[in-house]
Formats: C-alpha cells, sequence, structure tokens
C-alpha cells in the first residue's frame, strides 16, 4: 500500500535525517571556537550589509507614498477658476517661496479671515504679522553663522517649528509667517483665498512609458549587486569549511549528508546577516532624520518596509544561501582524506555561461522600437532581460578570469605570487569583483539610456543667460524705477534693465486684438527694438514683429480705443483700463533681446508718455547682469528683492530646464547609487579581510622565510588589479550592449556618452583602489610570526 508523503515512515525518518544535518551544520557554525566564530560574523556582516539595503529598497513604496500624500495634504493651490467669498472659515494665503544658494526655501504667508480658518498641517496656530513658524531645518540655518543672508531677508521672529506632519524631508526649509492686507491682491497670481488644504479634485497624471522603463531599470541595476554580495558574503571561508566537511567525512557522513551540513552552516550565517541587517536598516533609518543625499531627505518614520516584501527577504535570503551553498559544492569533491580543489580543476565552459545573456537579449528583443508609441514596455520581460544580461556578467566573469591569468607570463616576484595565487583560486577572485562588476555594467547602461532620452525632457526656456542672469518681477502698484535704483545698488549687480509690462484689448472684456504695451527709458527700449530715434515721450508701434502673430499693428489707427488688463469670461475681473493710440507714432523694428529667439511687439512708451491712471494695470520686471565672481550675488539679490516688496519674486534664469519627473527619477537614482556604492566598498572590504584571513598562516610563513613585507603588499595589489581591470573591460561591454538595447527600445538613436562611461568605470575602479588600500593595515598584522600560531 503506498502512502502519501508524510505518512510513509521511510519519508518522515529521511526528512528528519535532513532537518538533523541542517541543525548539525547550524551547531558547527557556532561551535567551530574562535575561527567558527570569525567566519560566521564575517558572513553575517556581508550578508547584512545586502539584507539592510534589500530592507531599505522594500520602504522606498511606503516612504514615497507618505511623502506623496503629506505634499498633497498641504496642497494650497487649486488652479480652480470659482472664488471663494470671504467667510469665518477662509484663509488667504500668498506664495513666498525662496530660493537660498542651492536649495529652496518653501514660504507661505498667511492671513485668517475667521476663527475656523484652516491650520496648515503641522502649525499649532497662526501667526502674528511679525512672527513666523519655521522648521526645524531653518530655524538650525537662521541660527548659524551661514545663514547671515537669509536672516536679513526673513527678519521675522520665530515663535514656533513646524511638526513632521507639515514636512516632506526633515531638512526641508519651510516656513509660514503672519500677513495682513492680503486680501485686496487676490488677483496676483501668487494669492488666493482658501478654506481647506489639499486638492479636492486631483488630476491624474499621464504615464509615461520611457520613464516607467527608466524606474524599472534603475529598480533592476540597483538590487542587483546587492543579490551577487549576498550570494558572495555566504561562500566566506570556503575552504576551511571544505577542510572540515573533509573530517566530517572522515567519520562517516556521506557526500549528501556532508553538503546538507555545509547548507546548515550557510543558514546560519545567512539567519545572523538578517538580524545583522534589521540591526543596520534601524540604525540607518534613525540616520535618514538628519541626512539629505542630493537634496532628498526624510523622516525615521518613512522607511517602513511593506511587510510582503520585508518577508519576502526574510525567506529568500536563507533560501538564496542554502541554495548557493549546495550549488557551490557540486564541483568539490569532499573525500575523506581531503579536498579534491588543491589539484588543477576542470576548465570552466563558456557555452553555457553565453546563453544568459543572449537570453537576456531575447527577451528584450521584442520591445526594440516600440518607444512611446507601443504603449508600456512588458515589466516582466524588461525585468528578465536586465537581469539575465547582468547575471551574464557575473557568470562569463570566472571564465575570462581563468582564461586570462593562465596565460599570463613571468615576471617580478609580486608579481609571480599574484598571478599563481590567481591561477589556484580564480573563481574567488572573480566572486570578490562580480558585484562591482554589474554595478558598473548597470551605471553605463543607464547612463547611455540617460543621456540619449535627455534631450526629449529638457527643453530651451528662451532665456538668454548672456543678456541676463536674473529677473525681478515686481507686485502691480510697486513702482519699478525707485526698486530698479535699490538692485542697482546691490553688491554684485552690474546693470539693471527695467520695464514696465501690460497687455491692450481691442476691447475690454474678451478681446480679440491683444497687443503687448512696454514701458522703459530710451536705453532699455533699444534693447528690445531697433528705433530710429529717442526721446523721452515718444511713443512707437512695432512693426512685423513675429510674436504677434497674424496680428498687424498698423491697422490701430490713432485715436483707435484699447483697453489696458482686459478681462476674460471664467477669469478674475480685470481692471479694463481705457487708452487710445496717440498721434506721432513712431515705427521701430523688433529685436530679439530679453528671451533669446523671440521678440518683442506691441506699442513701447517712454515714462513720460505713460499716463498715471495706466499704472495699476502695469507691472514692473527688472532684468539683471551679475558680476558672477561676487560670492553670493544671488541671494544678495534675492534679499534686496524681498526688503523692496515681500511679494516681488526674483527668478534665476536657465538657458534649459528639465521635466520635473525625469529629474526626480534621476535624483533618485543618484541616492540609490551611493547606498549602493557604500555597500559595495563595505562588502569588498570584509570579502577582502576574509581572504586575507585565509591565507594567514601562508602570509606569515612567506615572511618567515625572508619575503619583503613589500613584495607581498604588491602582490595582494595585483591580486585585486588583475581581476577588477578584467571585470571592468566586461562590465563596460555589458552595459554598452544593454545601453543600446534599451535606447533601441526607446526608439531613441543610439549614441555612447565615452565621458560618462569612463566616468562610472573610474568610480568603481576607485571603490576597488581605496578598499584595496585599507586592508592594507589588516595585511601587515597578519604577515607577524603570530599568524603561524593554531589551535
Amino acid at each position: 500500500m503506498n502512502l502519501p508523503w508524510g505518512h510513509n515512515p521511510d519519508e518522515r525518518s529521511r526528512a528528519r535525517g535532513r532537518a538533523a544535518d541542517l541543525a548539525l551544520g547550524m551547531r558547527f557554525a557556532f561551535t567551530g571556537g574562535r575561527e567558527g566564530w570569525t567566519r560566521v560574523l564575517l558572513t553575517a556582516v556581508g550578508v547584512g550589509l545586502g539584507v539592510a539595503l534589500l530592507l531599505l529598497t522594500a520602504a522606498i513604496p511606503n516612504a514615497l507614498s507618505v511623502r506623496y500624500e503629506r505634499e498633497a495634504a498641504r496642497t494650497d493651490v487649486t488652479f480652480s477658476s470659482k472664488r471663494i467669498p470671504k467667510a469665518d472659515d477662509t484663509l488667504v494665503i500668498a506664495d513666498v517661496d525662496t530660493d537660498f544658494r542651492s536649495g529652496t526655501v518653501r514660504g507661505r504667508a498667511l492671513e485668517a479671515e475667521g476663527p475656523r480658518a484652516p491650520l496648515p498641517p503641522g502649525v499649532a496656530e497662526f501667526p502674528a504679522a511679525d512672527e513666523m513658524v519655521v522648521s526645524p531645518a531653518l530655524k538650525k540655518l537662521l541660527e548659524s553663522d551661514s545663514g547671515k543672508l537669509l536672516r536679513e531677508r526673513l527678519p521675522y521672529r520665530v515663535v514656533d517649528t513646524i511638526a513632521e506632519a507639515g514636512l516632506i524631508g526633515s531638512a526641508e526649509l519651510a516656513f509660514y509667517r503672519g500677513a495682513d492686507g492680503l486680501a485686496p491682491l487676490i488677483d496676483n497670481s501668487r494669492i488666493a483665498r482658501i478654506n481647506g488644504y489639499g486638492d479636492p479634485d486631483p488630476a491624474g497624471q499621464t504615464t509615461d512609458p520611457v520613464l516607467l522603463l527608466l524606474v524599472l531599470v534603475v529598480f533592476v541595476v540597483l538590487l542587483m549587486p546587492v543579490a551577487v554580495f549576498i550570494a558572495a558574503a555566504v561562500r566566506f571561508g570556503g575552504e576551511r569549511r571544505d577542510r572540515r566537511l573533509a573530517a566530517l567525512r572522515l567519520v562517516g557522513s556521506d557526500s549528501r549528508m556532508t553538503r546538507r551540513i555545509a547548507a546548515g552552516e550557510a543558514m546560519a550565517g545567512a539567519l545572523l546577516g538578517l538580524l545583522f541587517g534589521t540591526g543596520f536598516f534601524m540604525m540607518g533609518r534613525q540616520l535618514a532624520g538628519s541626512a539629505e543625499v542630493f537634496g532628498v531627505s526624510g523622516f525615521p518614520s518613512y522607511l517602513t518596509p511593506t511587510p510582503l516584501l520585508a518577508l519576502l527577504v526574510a525567506v529568500a535570503v536563507p533560501a538564496a544561501a542554502v541554495l548557493v551553498t549546495l550549488l557551490a559544492l557540486r564541483s568539490v569533491v569532499i573525500e575523506p582524506l581531503g579536498v579534491v580543489r588543491a589539484g588543477r580543476p576542470a576548465r570552466r565552459r563558456l557555452w553555457w555561461r553565453m546563453l544568459l545573456p543572449l537570453a537576456g537579449l531575447a527577451l528584450l528583443y521584442p520591445m526594440i522600437g516600440q518607444g512611446r508609441e507601443g504603449g508600456e514596455f512588458n515589466q516582466y520581460l524588461v525585468t528578465g532581460g536586465v537581469v539575465l544580461l547582468l547575471v551574464g556578467v557575473t557568470a562569463l566573469l570566472p571564465w575570462v578570469v581563468e582564461a586570462v591569468v593562465a596565460r599570463l607570463g613571468s615576471g617580478g616576484l609580486a608579481w609571480q605570487l599574484a598571478v599563481r595565487r590567481l591561477q589556484m583560486s580564480s573563481g574567488t577572485a572573480a566572486r570578490m569583483v562580480n558585484g562591482i562588476a554589474v554595478a558598473v555594467a548597470g551605471a553605463i547602461a543607464l547612463q547611455m539610456l540617460f543621456a540619449g532620452i535627455d534631450d526629449d525632457y529638457t527643453r530651451s526656456t528662451g532665456q538668454d543667460v548672456s543678456w541676463a542672469q536674473m529677473e525681478v518681477s515686481l507686485p502691480s502698484g510697486v513702482p519699478v524705477g525707485p526698486a530698479a535704483e535699490k538692485l542697482r545698488g546691490t553688491t554684485g549687480v552690474n546693470s539693471v534693465t527695467p520695464y514696465s509690462e501690460g497687455y491692450l484689448g481691442d476691447r475690454a472684456s474678451d478681446p480679440d486684438v491683444v497687443a503687448m504695451m512696454t514701458v522703459g527709458d530710451c536705453t532699455a527700449l533699444r534693447e528690445i527694438a531697433t528705433l530710429p530715434s529717442c526721446a523721452d515721450g515718444d511713443v512707437f508701434a512695432v512693426h512685423d514683429a513675429v510674436s504677434d502673430g497674424d496680428f498687424d499693428i498698423r491697422k490701430l489707427v490713432p485715436g483707435r480705443q484699447m483697453y489696458l488688463d482686459p478681462s476674460y469670461t471664467g477669469s478674475p475681473r480685470s481692471r479694463e483700463i481705457p487708452w487710445s493710440v496717440p498721434q506721432g507714432l513712431k515705427a521701430a523694428k523688433p529685436r530679439a533681446g530679453l528671451l533669446a529667439n523671440v521678440d518683442r511687439g506691441g506699442f513701447l512708451l517712454t515714462p513720460k508718455a505713460m499716463e498715471s491712471v495706466l499704472t495699476p494695470g502695469l507691472t514692473g520686471h527688472g532684468y539683471l547682469r551679475l558680476d558672477e565672481s561676487v560670492e553670493d550675488a544671488r541671494d544678495r539679490v534675492r534679499t534686496t528683492t524681498a526688503a523692496i516688496d515681500p511679494l516681488a519674486e526674483p527668478v534665476t534664469w536657465a538657458s534649459t530646464e528639465r521635466s520635473g519627473r525625469f529629474q526626480t527619477i534621476r535624483t533618485g537614482l543618484f541616492v540609490g547609487a551611493a547606498c549602493v556604492l557604500a555597500l559595495i566598498g563595505a562588502s569588498l572590504l570584509v570579502s577582502q579581510i576574509e581572504q586575507l584571513r585565509e591565507r594567514k598562516k601562508l602570509l606569515a610563513a612567506l615572511v618567515a622565510f625572508g619575503t619583503r613585507r613589500r613584495t607581498l603588499s604588491l602582490s595582494v595589489l595585483w591580486q585585486t588589479a588583475i581581476p577588477i581591470v578584467l571585470g571592468l573591460v566586461l562590465a563596460a561591454i555589458a552595459g554598452l550592449s544593454l545601453g543600446a538595447v534599451l535606447l533601441k527600445m526607446t526608439a531613441t538613436p543610439i549614441s555612447v556618452d565615452w565621458v560618462g562611461v569612463l566616468t562610472m568605470t573610474g568610480i568603481g575602479a576607485a571603490v576597488v583602489l581605496t578598499v584595496t588600500l585599507c586592508s592594507l593595515p589588516p595585511l601587515l598584522r597578519l604577515m607577524r610570526p603570530e599568524g603561524l600560531r593554531t589551535e
């Protein structure tokens, strides 16, 4: 009678036997004396570093979600044309953001109109007109010496700090200040009346397939080196372990039992690594509250891993440790009298190693040429293809190292020691650099992809930064002349070109014809048009301006009634100031000036020709040329601007600007890459120390026989340099191939950013060189005669 599995006594006994073998291996891991504990701790540290980064990755979705929710909860602009009437639950709010050096300071001016006015998230009570509530980071900056210029710009008394609920990051600079008299200025685009925070009608963003592809590839590229390092960490101490397993064979265990015991040892190190990784993650989680990487910060509460992803890490790491150990022991014959690995190993096969990258290319091939027109990319094919290509690097590198070192010739003593060691254990050397090779290959591919599609997400602003470097926009009613004088007196400002600007319509409401009106002195007007002659009191009509479109200004005969600041249906009512086209108009020719490729049409007026009744319908603008050699010149301009009027807006000009979502992904890549590089460096150092510890007696014996320490140190450097050079060459080839495929998938012409390729390769080499130099002090200690002592 056949019983199902679990009811058969033989099956149950075999299962108990396997479990007992695993348990025995775990016991050996912790009862092997100092050597055993050292091996387990090294494995646990290596695995723990990888687990910490995996947990960090598992926490990223929650961190992004919380960050988005907090940003949405404090939204105070609804983009609605419907005006909210004044009531006891309304608040007038003004956007008074400012920049300080390379960062942005989020600022709002608040005027509560009733006892039930909504408080901003994280604020306990409204500040008075001369008070402000600030974020902890801004308070620290204002109290420091480096915040002197910003203190002049924000001369309000700090009465409280914004709580965590009102901030999106611990390093965010933000403030809320009290204000009076904002209600009459509500028509200003930066001032609104609200009765609650948050967007009541959030509009969904269209999904960009290329950006989704970027996000997917970024995650795969950042996580692959982590997986490679974890797989390498569970094999720490492999040679010593195999010698112990040979002793077990001598006392009666068979080969399968021996492998299960080895798997138990690896599982013990992995489980301890899970504990270490959790501890590392918790420490890093607390540090996240005070760290800022590429302008991004968070709070410890953000970094809470998704339970399902955390469970997946907890299960996958020990399972991977067992699987990697069993696979590694397939090529090792452990006999009672020793380990058959000291002899010449069988040559590695190339054919199956080539199948991995070829299979990856096969998965990606169906999406070549798809671009944005073909919809979203298949995430499973993308993930599988990229993973197989990068895993192919780890499979090919041992074969490449073995094939190259087998052909290396003679040289100095240090060279010979290094080459002989690599010829005996090329697999160990390849494992050490596998992670860095995968990271560099992925980084090169992403660099190519980012460089290739950068133009699609970067647009020209049209601003000619050779003509002006900053622009100051003044609120309606602020005279431009005195403001320009104050700006000219600011340290770091070479010149200021002021204009008053507005728009004319042929009707007071919903005009068919719109023309621009610009007021400035003759010097300023000559910057934007070619004038026949100019004296104060002249009025010019700009003929044939491209910016006027099909409208011909010659049709506006003198005496024609126009309206400055016309109103439009559905928008707040404007001033609709009447103005008649004057007699004696002079013709002017357009000239590109303020904006590089855009001319300025309409009417040009000198100050005496402007009637005072027009002043409310015009806004002042000052265009500034700066002395770039003056330190903090831009911040000095911002401080002067705030003194002119708190609602005046200084803007730094740039010739191009990037898509916000594209820039966010790019920043996320830099943050993730910084974390992965830190892991790579730490894991490589642990791996290097483990390799040196394995050879402690050999190094001590060579020194005892008269080998110079310098020679041994150089041999260690050569042992690191040869595999890393081969690994970086292979990584460059794989990265260029993957990058070319990704560009073809996005229907982008293939181009290689050689500077980026060399930079990524150089960073990888620098990490390895730094780790090697850090391992020299332990190497010198291991060369002492005490290294020959044994237990």
